[in-house]
């Protein structure tokens, strides 16, 4: 298994950021997560940690080193995260639920299953065009697919940021399931945030990302879609890869899993920086202490975040 893997997520105009994105990758399988803490609920930061957090971790367990059923994997641990998020929010006597979005993926065997809740999206590239993409879970998605509003309406409509199905609510969520898809040689992989693809026209998208390795291309295209918010930004974070060898991914710092070991599992979830801070990126990072929450009381909860996972997974 090989690939060329670059992450990167941006604080923009927002006083924090509720983004968590991470990756984890064993001999024989990958798994790619982002998650966006809903800003118009108390603490989204805390429930997208809880995603990223414990869907990394079931990974590391059950990746040996490949997944017998990922999509059964995915809708049990998605689970489970909604039953920490609830008890986390019992416990601290929370006046509301955090909430967030996920999108989620598993490539092994040259094979991809994704699966959803909310608007973060998964797109699957390939010569240099988009094959599929994740449909929102929004208020405005729903309408057009109705054919209530047209396409050229989606992206000024005073709903757009309304979505109907994500963790933490009350309401279980309803996780995705894309159908099953194969990953060729130099096929581009990228989860994101609204805050990416909001600014983005799908055919720019495409055409920006497969002009070379993610590690170059995805930069510019978080520096436009962060240019065109402007003031009024959102946080924005992305995970794009390019999969497998490829004529023109010669030379590029790739990952091969190759050689690995078959009970080494690494996992590596970046902590954006604060505004203002250095934010290069590398193709492979160690863990940091440095925590990407300005929030003194996010930061102290993070502890409480780790017993609670604990606690979850020992019922």
């Amino acid at each position: 298994m090989k690939f060329t893997i670059f992450q990167k997520s941006r604080q923009g105009p927002r006083p924090h950021n509720q983004d968590s994105i991470a990756y984890s990758y064993s001999k024989d399988a990958l798994l790619v997560v982002v998650a966006d803490g809903m800003g118009g609920h108390l603490h989204g930061e805390i429930a997208a940690r809880f995603a990223t957090q414990m869907l990394t971790e079931a990974f590391q367990r059950e990746a040996n080193p490949f997944l017998n059923d990922p999509f059964a994997f995915l809708v049990e641990h998605i689970n489970a995260v909604q039953t920490a998020i609830l008890d986390y929010a019992a416990n601290k006597e929370l006046l509301e639920t955090p909430r967030t979005t996920l999108v989620v993926a598993i490539m092994q065997h040259d094979e991809l299953y994704c699966v959803h809740v909310g608007d973060s999206r998964l797109y699957h590239l390939r010569d240099g065009k988009v094959i599929f993409c994740t449909e929102d879970h929004s208020k405005v998605q729903l309408l057009f697919r109705k054919g209530l509003i047209s396409k050229d309406d989606l992206p000024r409509h005073p709903e757009r940021n309304k979505v109907y199905n994500c963790l933490g609510a009350s309401t279980p969520p309803q996780p995705e399931l894309a159908i099953k898809r194969a990953l060729r040689p130099g096929d581009i992989v990228m989860l994101c945030t609204d805050g990416l693809w909001s600014q983005l026209e799908e055919e720019e998208l495409a055409e920006m990302l497969s002009r070379g390795a993610v590690t170059d291309t995805l930069p510019g295209l978080m520096d436009l879609a962060e240019l065109r918010a402007g003031k009024y930004g959102d946080n924005s974070s992305a995970i794009a890869l390019n999969w497998g060898d490829s004529d023109s991914m010669q030379n590029l710092p790739e990952i091969s899993t190759a050689t690995m070991p078959m009970d080494i599992k690494t996992t590596i979830m970046v902590l954006p920086p604060e505004r203002g801070e250095d934010e290069a990126s590398q193709i492979v990072v160690s863990d940091t202490s440095e925590d990407d929450l300005s929030d003194e009381y996010i930061e102290s909860s993070i502890a409480e975040i780790q017993a609670a996972i604990k606690k979850t997974l020992s019922k």
